[in-house]
């Protein structure tokens, strides 16, 4: 006849979370993994019930009970923190020696790999858990992949949209983000101003001193209208030597005016490049929303700062005018 303790190896290999009891009750050996959810509790000696409270079936309450459920699934749990939910079922020993008990998590396998911090080396290799292991190992390491490349996916097409919206010379947005942010501010139905800016003898420069010292004017200008504005204007480079700048919540003329007055005599300072000055000015036309009919229309504003630049330009360059009505027929008139 098989000794309790050669059964218990057996068992240790088979069934590592086992409970080996003697007819009285009392537990004579526990398998390595049942062991590891309380390393530090003597378990030979101690009984059943006192370490285990049975769920189900409620009619057991002694291990007479218990053997005369052999074969029926058991619903248990530790009495000590962590209560952790097992599952198991029994199986009587030869000659009324007491049974063995194999238990298992059930479908709490995977809160208590965590809170055990339990391996598959925990469980038998045919325990179905190990492959239920591997399908969560295999899913969080695809979730990840996942992840990551949901994070690369999501950082090229923020990338690319900026990049579709910045001019790549001056770091400014371009017309197409201009003209979408011009719609954000009509649907917004708050006051702005939009300033239309331009470059006046930047031609001379490139003619004379060629095509990198004009990129190098145009950067110089992206610079100043940065220090210029606020974090909360949008700066836009919109054609070669051309340039708009959209203000929200402005609707005073004078703090416009002192602003395009500061842009113009931070332009006329000279750019150093290659050894030679370029000088440039700019003149800019400016108009506001408080000034038009709703519902607003982006080419109509466009088109007013516009007007009131080139009558900038017709009074001598180098200055600010305002659009006003009738400003079109003034224009006309002057040519």
């Amino acid at each position: 006849m098989i000794s309790l303790q050669d059964l218990s190896a057996i068992a240790d290999g088979l069934c590592p979370m086992h409970a080996l009891v003697d007819a009285s009750g009392r537990l004579q050996s526990v398998g390595p993994t049942l062991r590891k959810l309380r390393p530090d509790l003597d378990w030979e000696g101690k009984r059943f019930f006192r370490i285990f409270d049975l769920s189900r079936p409620r009619s057991a309450r002694s291990i007479e009970d218990l053997i005369q459920t052999a074969g029926a699934k058991l619903h248990l749990q530790f009495r000590d923190a962590p209560q952790t939910s097992l599952k198991g079922v029994l199986v009587p020993l030869p000659e009324g020696q007491g049974a063995l008990i194999n238990l298992s998590f059930g479908i709490s396998v995977l809160e208590a790999v965590r809170d055990y911090d339990l391996t598959s080396a925990d469980f038998s290799p045919t325990d179905l858990t190990i492959e239920m292991l591997y399908l969560v190992e295999a899913k969080s390491a695809a979730m990840e992949a996942s992840r990551q490349l949901n994070l690369r996916l999501q950082g090229a097409k923020i990338a690319a949209e900026e990049q579709a919206f910045t001019d790549t010379l001056t770091g400014l947005k371009n017309r197409r983000a201009m003209d979408h942010i011009l719609g954000r501010l009509i649907s917004r139905g708050t006051d702005f101003a939009v300033m239309h800016i331009d470059l006046d003898f930047f031609k001379a420069v490139n003619d004379t001193l060629g095509h990198a010292a004009g990129d190098a004017v145009l950067q110089n200008v992206a610079k100043v209208m940065v220090e210029c504005t606020r974090q909360s204007d949008t700066v836009a480079r919109v054609g070669g030597d051309e340039f708009v700048i959209l203000l929200e919540n402005v609707r005073q003329p004078k703090v416009l005016e002192a602003l395009a007055n500061r842009l113009i005599a931070r332009m006329e300072e000279p750019v150093p490049f290659g050894g030679h000055l370029c000088k440039i000015s700019a003149s800019a036309g400016t108009t506001l929303s408080i000034w038009n009919k709703h519902p607003l229309k982006a080419a109509d504003l466009v088109h007013q700062a516009d007007v009131a630049l080139y009558a900038a330009k017709h009074a001598g360059r180098s200055r600010h005018c305002f659009y006003h009505s009738g400003m079109e027929e003034e224009e006309l008139a002057g040519q």
